[in-house]
């Protein structure tokens, strides 16, 4: 998964090691996931620098991870600092406290938002994030 690699971002590790969990589910675990999840989330993320990157978490139609924008029409879109996501990973940071003090802003469906948290469990138990 290095093709969604972006130096300087801690968020492009993490994500790499999301889009290889995925890889390795079984059609069944991807099509339980889809179902569950339902949703395209586009990150927008900014590192230190104050570069921005953006990859996509289509866990609606392919449940895959790429980067760039989202194809179809993202369901959220979240915008946050590299560190933010980073702790939201690792679960050293609530995605609810997050939003609610500023760390976390969404575009589109917040409700959506907080399952990413569980896309996030779920990936990091297959890949041992």
């Amino acid at each position: 998964m290095s093709d969604i690699k972006v130096e300087g971002f801690k968020a492009s590790e993490i994500l790499s090691r999301l889009g290889t969990a995925f890889e390795g589910f079984t059609d069944t675990e991807r099509k339980a996931q889809i179902k569950k999840t339902s949703g395209i989330f586009e990150l927008r993320i900014t590192n230190g620098s104050k570069q921005e990157a953006v990859w996509t978490i289509d866990m609606k139609e392919k449940g895959t991870v790429y980067k760039g924008p989202a194809q179809s029409k993202p369901g959220v879109v979240l915008l946050m600092s590299d560190d933010t996501f980073a702790q939201l990973a690792d679960g050293k940071l609530d995605g609810q406290k997050a939003f609610m003090t500023g760390k976390l802003k969404t575009k589109g469906n917040a409700m959506l938002a907080t399952k990413l948290t569980s896309i996030l469990e779920t990936a990091k138990g297959k890949a041992k994030l």
